[in-house]
């Protein structure tokens, strides 16, 4: 426990200057709260907070997000956890304008962490990002996406004031073990050949989409059968590419 409490009063200090400042307060209540939780959880995977990098994935239809981790150094990820997500806005497909109340459906990145947010602590994701830009053509695009607490939402993914702690001080380990950018994969569903079936038969008259989530599904395929961060580019008319 005391080489845990010197990892969490490190991570806290530098992330969150100057020391007791308005900032650490959620973020020192969480880890009192949650921080023996959390290690006993990654001990499950023979890992502890100090060594992880986390990757999140979202599933729309189904309400979930999984974290997936891994050793720092370690190439391959494993699931860690999945939680509920609270509460929903918009309907399946991406999001292309401001105010349409989409929630994001691509690949991601956490760009941002606020210990400060009115929906208690969050964490802001880059869209729009390239694909984004290139599959739009509104004057908008609309931006702040976070995964945060509460439960509700106008195109974010809200995961309760609980389950927030637990997401943000896994986020905020991996950024203390030097993960720049923790990726974000956002799915409308599970591409199994049932959702397939059901969904692009109820989205057949709009090619445009279901070519949108035909190239997501490349991404989906890769990420769980390799378990891999994936290393993509996005080509003149934003779709995504992976890389070798």
């Amino acid at each position: 426990m005391k080489k845990y409490a010197y990892f969490l009063l490190s991570l806290i200090s530098s992330l969150f200057l100057p020391k007791c400042s308005p900032k650490e307060e959620r973020v020192i209540a969480a880890s009192k709260e949650k921080g023996k939780f959390l290690e006993q959880t990654l001990k499950t995977k023979n890992l502890g907070l100090q060594e992880i990098h986390i990757l999140i994935v979202a599933y729309k239809n189904e309400k979930e997000l999984e974290i997936y981790v891994k050793e720092k150094n370690a190439i391959k990820y494993q699931k860690l956890v999945t939680y509920p997500i609270c509460a929903s806005s918009g309907v399946l497909g991406p999001k292309r304008k401001e105010g349409d109340l989409q929630v994001p459906e691509g690949f991601y990145y956490i760009e941002r962490f606020n210990p400060l947010s009115i929906y208690y602590l969050s964490l802001g994701i880059n869209y729009p990002n390239e694909a984004d830009k290139l599959k739009s053509n509104a004057p908008k695009l609309g931006n702040d996406i976070f995964i945060h607490g509460e439960c509700a939402t106008v195109g974010c993914l809200p995961m309760t004031n609980d389950k927030i702690k637990e997401i943000y001080l896994y986020a905020l380990a991996a950024k203390k073990n030097g993960q720049i950018k923790i990726p974000v994969y956002i799915f409308p569903f599970k591409f199994s050949a049932e959702n397939k079936t059901k969904f692009y038969t109820e989205y057949a008259d709009n090619q445009e989409l279901l070519s949108f989530w035909e190239n997501l599904q490349q991404g989906y395929e890769y990420f769980h059968t390799n378990l891999q961060e994936l290393q993509l580019s996005v080509n003149e008319k934003g779709d995504y590419e992976i890389l070798p």
